[in-house]
């Protein structure tokens, strides 16, 4: 997720079958840490943090066994992450999010000033504070029962569009770790984005694809992106996908 972000009458055009880069992502913080956010990223992030060396037994990650194991990719301010691992206490949640000021905004949701090392935190969400790609390329076969990906940064411009999540070399590395009738749940209020994912999966096999609400369907908690995307009078698209038989 990210701040707003115009992207209209930008070139869509689905690039070759060519793997995205590295880094999917820009500058990692806004502006200078103020001190509470800092102790949160020194002393409560890792605290939450999600043990890469679990990669393979994600389920083992959380403090109680879980039923489902989900995965939301760029949480932004963390409002989704956290009123989904509050509304769903049995299901294992990983929230990732490169951005310091974005995790920094979910933490100091988490604890109270003075409780940075010792309040309690959820038991079944853990943070992923680097690039989701390698923890999804590490994951076991059909080990996710639901993915998130909600008001991503667009990279309107075509020459940006490797950077995306949704690209068609990513799509089968997703489809791999999804269990069959597993949902992706995406959302955007960008134009190019908007019509870069309808292309993407037009192009594809592996998710069956039913049109996209125009409104925010039921369970799908509100983000502060989604406000700021209403309040300028954008009209988000809503697309949950799932998973075809293998």
């Amino acid at each position: 997720m990210g701040a707003d972000r115009p992207g209209a009458g930008a070139e869509v055009r689905v690039q070759p079958l060519k793997p995205p880069p590295d880094r999917l992502y820009g500058r990692q913080r806004s502006h200078p840490l103020r001190p509470r956010q800092q102790l949160l990223l020194d002393v409560t992030l890792p605290r939450m943090r999600f043990d890469a060396a679990l990669a393979t037994d994600p389920r083992a990650a959380f403090a109680r066994p879980v039923r489902e194991f989900w995965l939301e990719v760029g949480f932004g301010g963390g409002e989704h992450a956290l009123a989904q691992a509050a509304a769903n206490p049995d299901v294992g949640l990983i929230g990732a999010e490169v951005f310091e000021n974005g995790l920094c905004s979910l933490l100091s949701r988490v604890v109270p000033e003075g409780g940075e090392a010792t309040a309690p935190v959820p038991a079944n969400l853990r943070l992923w504070d680097a690039d989701a790609r390698p923890l999804i390329r590490d994951l076991p076969d059909a080990s996710l029962d639901r993915l998130f990906l909600l008001f991503p940064d667009p990279w309107p411009k075509s020459r940006h569009a490797k950077r995306r999540f949704v690209h068609p070399a990513f799509l089968p590395e997703v489809a791999r770790v999804l269990r069959p009738a597993a949902e992706w749940r995406i959302a955007s209020d960008d134009p190019t984005y908007q019509a870069w994912v309808a292309e993407v999966l037009a192009g594809q096999a592996f998710f069956a694809v039913p049109p996209p609400a125009t409104a925010r369907p039921a369970g799908w908690p509100p983000t502060r992106y989604e406000a700021k995307a209403l309040a300028a009078g954008r009209v988000p698209l809503y697309w949950a996908v799932s998973r075809r038989p293998a």
